[in-house]
């Protein structure tokens, strides 16, 4: 009877042949009993693509928020069709300054990070300025845009001109730069409710 931990003989060689040690296994391992290092290059390629999906939406809405802001500012022809003589179009403006300086921060704030790997604020509360602000700011823009949408409507009716297409115009812009960040709110959501931190 041998002991198993003396060498075993070859039979063909008649050399001694180490027997095989638990850390063969580790070193070695089965294919596909070790996943662990995949499944965390997947997570981190996943979250690396929710990164740049959530830059580029802010980045949209940036766009359309500042386009909005810039058409309805311009939208001044003199009498009647200045869009400061109108409440509704007053509110379309601040709220696409709003949109756009929060946008903008954001993205800032996303491009320093994916740049440099680094956060300037603790995750935790990163992911939920990130997720409260786009939902908010959302809000608003879609607020801003249904309460002027109506007396647009009016004035095509009468009569249509440069005024009400440019405010259509803006309108417009307001609608797509709330699409932008309500899909960003669901990437940060999405975000927010995978971490193991909270």
């Amino acid at each position: 009877m041998s002991n198993p931990d003396e060498p075993t003989m070859n039979n063909h060689a008649g050399s001694p042949v180490p027997a095989a040690t638990p850390s063969a296994d580790v070193e070695n391992p089965t294919p596909g009993a070790g996943f662990g290092v995949s499944a965390i290059t997947r997570r981190w390629k996943r979250e690396d693509l929710l990164n740049r999906g959530s830059l580029v939406a802010r980045g949209l809405a940036l766009l359309f928020s500042l386009l909005s802001f810039i058409i309805m500012a311009s939208n001044r022809h003199g009498g009647w069709k200045n869009f400061d003589n109108y409440e509704e179009y007053r509110y379309l403006l601040a709220i696409a300054i709003l949109s756009t300086l929060y946008t903008g921060v954001q993205a800032l704030r996303h491009v320093h990070e994916i740049s440099t790997g680094k956060q300037i604020f603790e995750r935790r509360i990163s992911a939920m300025v990130d997720f409260l602000g786009d939902q908010v700011v959302a809000y608003l823009l879609i607020s801003s845009a249904s309460a002027a949408i109506p007396m647009t409507n009016r004035m095509r009716e009468g009569q249509d001109n440069i005024f009400t297409d440019s405010s259509a115009s803006a309108i417009s812009m307001s609608i797509f730069a709330f699409l932008s960040l309500a899909l960003s709110a669901m990437v940060s959501g999405y975000k927010l409710s995978t971490q193991s931190y909270i």
